[in-house]
Parts: C-alpha cells; structure tokens; sequence
C-alpha cells in the first residue's frame, strides 16, 4: 500500500471513529447533581439494542432494550417517524434534528404525536414508559387500547410511583421511566439520518415531570420543554396528601432520588416552561419554583386556565417554534423579564425580534388555593423595550405579564404573588 492510500485509508478511518463516537457521545456528568442520583450515566450514553416491529410505515414502530427490572432484562416499545418515513423512504432525510417525546400519566406512545413532529421536518421518538404496546388501529388515547408487555417492566401506577419507596432505586418507575427516555435519546442520536447534534426533549404531565429530571441529567439535548410538570411535589401538587402518608423517612427518600427540584440546578440547556394557571396537578407555586431552580437560560409560557391533556400539551405553537430556534436558528420566543411595580405602575422588561402585537396583565385577588382562583385580564402596553400596565388592586394576591407576537406566540413574565 502506497504512502497515498495508507494516508487516505488512515482519514477515512478517524472520520469514521469521529462520526461514531459525535452519534454516541457520553453524558457529561453536572457537578449540581446530587450524589443520590441512581443512574449509570456511562451506559446509558450508549445507544441500546432495538428491532423493527415496522420498518415500513409511514410511522414506523420499534422495540429496543430497557433497564433490568426483578432481575429481568425488559424491552419498550416506540413510535418512529420522519419527514422521509411519511413519504415512504427515509433516503429522503439527511441531517435531521430530532425530538424526544415523553407522555404523561394514564398516556402511552402515541403515534399522532411523532407523526406531527417529523411533519415539522423532525426525527420523532414516543416510547410507552408504562410497559405496554398500544393498538394501532384504536383510539391510544383509551387506556383499554393497548397490550401489557409481559417483559415492560414497572407500570405507572401509584404502587409503583410512591408504594414502591422502600425497594431499591432501580425496582422503582421513576428510575426506569428516567432511563428509557434517555435510552430514547441515545438510540435515535445514532440513525444515520439524525443530526446527533441537534436534539431536544418535551414532555406532557408526568412526561413534564420526567422532562424536567432528563434535562437536568442528560446534558446532550439542546433544548427541552416540561409541559405542566414541575418539582416540588412535596410541597404543592395532586400528590401533596400522598407524600404525606409516607413516613418522614420514606418522603426524604422519595424526594432526594425523584423530585425534580434535585436535578433541575444541573439543567444546561434553554428550557421552555409551559403551564396554566390552574393546573390541578402542578400548581403555580411549585411551578414558579421550579422555574427558579434552574440556573440557566429560561422561558415561561403560562396562559389562563389552560386544559390539562395529551392533546392540549402539545398543542401550543410555543414549544415548536422555541425548539425550532435552538435546533433551526429560526426567530426566537419573545423574552419577558420579572415584573415589578413601582409608582403606580407595574412593568417588566420585554425583547422581542418578531414584532409584539398584544400585552396583557393578568392577576388575582382570591385567597383559595392557587389552583383554584379565578383570573382577570387587562390590556397593557408595549413600547421601548418594556409592558406597562396600571398597577394591579392591592388586594392581588398573585399576577403577570403575557405578550403575543405577530406569529401568535405567547410568552409570559414569572407569576408574582404577593
């Protein structure tokens, strides 16, 4: 072999190992993390094993190895689409950026959903955290519509949430629900068609939940958006009486390996926060504190009373086109800054490059709890870089700022509660 050859033979070969090791590259460990954190981030920067179910469809669907569970190795099934496999031919894609996508409770893989992302021109990944397969020919949204996989590990269920606080770590939901969301992500960074580079996590619910523990423990995504979900479930949320009827010793515990609030301070990445005002799991308070918790760069979306569902989580334009602008370089989220009051008036700072068309103050004067008060809304304005409105009555007890660009994307300020 000629000097020439074995020089050309020695490139090609280094950019080969480049390119494997950019698809599987290792997480990188945040000193914020807490020393209880039970996962092997290692082996799980690993891509797993997977096989076809359907490697045909336009939504193609999967099985690919899950975390040991009593002592059993498991499997999760996941919905798999592209721009190309909606065409028929994945040769059709090339250097895609890719979303992680995690349902909440009660929910499973959900084909519509990866079907709407590889329509934005996404790789799209929805596995099933639950251990089942759901129907295709059904309505997934009907929990009698899908199939118990007899090796898919823990369910979602209070047992396996709360009940299951004594066994080890890794005999409970939230470390296996945890790890194969980062599976996911560890698989679809190594299709070919992927740019491994450009990936993001959104999840809906608990998905949210979990969405705001992955985010702060797989620092490879460039974005991710918690819907709902939060931290601080000890001391606001659905399950604040559930947490009480563990023992002081066994709350600790639950609290230091599965609240978020333990591993959104390790978050790296642009995080979008979307919620409602009156979401009956995850209340504003929690929300705004989870919200605090994360040390990085930040954006809120919350909107008057807005449904809590599968449907309704993914609906909002806000999460595309905020993950659109950190895996797409296109026009960002407006950004609002804290609200203060001060002579009369109360203001916060707002930037946006695409044009800002409404403002608006909403606030509250009910004492009930946060979840259940009512809102009222009032114009405000927008000029010189800043929202202004009259000040709200004194009586508020909680209030914020929400702008509209001219896309028809709301962003709003932190909640304020006085």
């Amino acid at each position: 072999m000629t000097i020439y050859y074995r020089a050309l033979f020695l490139a090609t070969w280094l950019l080969l190992l480049v390119e494997n090791c950019s698809a599987t590259e290792a997480i990188s460990r945040s000193p914020q993390l807490p020393d209880t954190t039970p996962w092997n981030l290692a082996e799980l920067s690993t891509p797993p094993a997977f096989t076809w179910e359907d490697s045909e469809g336009s939504v193609r669907s999967l099985f690919y190895a899950g975390e040991s569970y009593q002592e059993k190795p498991t499997r999760v099934f996941a919905y798999y689409a592209t721009p190309g496999t909606l065409q028929g031919d994945t040769k059709l894609d090339q250097d895609l950026p890719a979303i992680v996508l995690v349902h909440g409770g009660g929910g499973t893989a959900f084909r519509e959903w990866a079907e709407l992302w590889a329509k934005r021109g996404y790789a799209a990944i929805a596995m099933d955290l639950a251990g089942h397969r759901p129907h295709e020919d059904v309505n997934q949204h009907q929990r009698e519509n899908r199939t118990r996989l007899a090796d898919g590990g823990p369910d979602q269920g209070d047992d396996e949430k709360f009940g299951s606080v004594d066994k080890a770590a890794d005999q409970q939901w939230p470390y296996h629900a945890v790890a194969n969301v980062i599976r996911a992500h560890s698989l679809i960074q190594s299709f070919p068609e992927v740019d491994a580079h450009r990936t993001a996590v959104t999840g809906i619910s608990w998905g949210g939940y979990l969405t705001c523990i992955v985010s702060g423990v797989d620092s490879r995504f460039k974005a991710a958006v918690p819907v709902y979900g939060c931290g601080f479930l000890h001391e606001n949320s659905a399950w604040i009486d559930r947490l009480g009827r563990l023992s002081p010793q066994q709350r600790d515990r639950w609290v230091s390996l599965w609240d978020p609030s333990k591993y959104l301070p390790a978050v790296s990445m642009p995080i979008l926060f979307v919620n409602g005002t009156n979401d009956f799991a995850y209340p504003l308070d929690s929300y705004m504190k989870s919200v605090a918790a994360v040390p990085g760069e930040k954006q809120i979306c919350i909107t008057v009373k807005m449904p809590h569902s599968h449907p309704a989580g993914w609906a909002p334009q806000e999460i595309g086109l905020f993950i659109d602008h950190h895996l797409r370089d296109s026009q960002p989220l407006a950004t609002v800054g804290m609200p203060s009051i001060a002579s009369g008036r109360a203001k916060a700072k707002c930037h946006g490059d695409v044009p800002i068309t409404k403002a608006e103050l909403h606030f509250t004067t009910d004492t009930t709890p946060i979840n259940q008060r009512e809102w009222h809304s009032r114009p405000a304005s927008f000029e010189s870089g800043a929202i202004m409105a009259d000040a709200p009555p004194a009586e508020t007890t909680a209030w914020f700022f929400t702008v509209t660009d001219a896309r028809g994307a709301i962003v709003s300020s932190g909640v304020t509660f006085d």
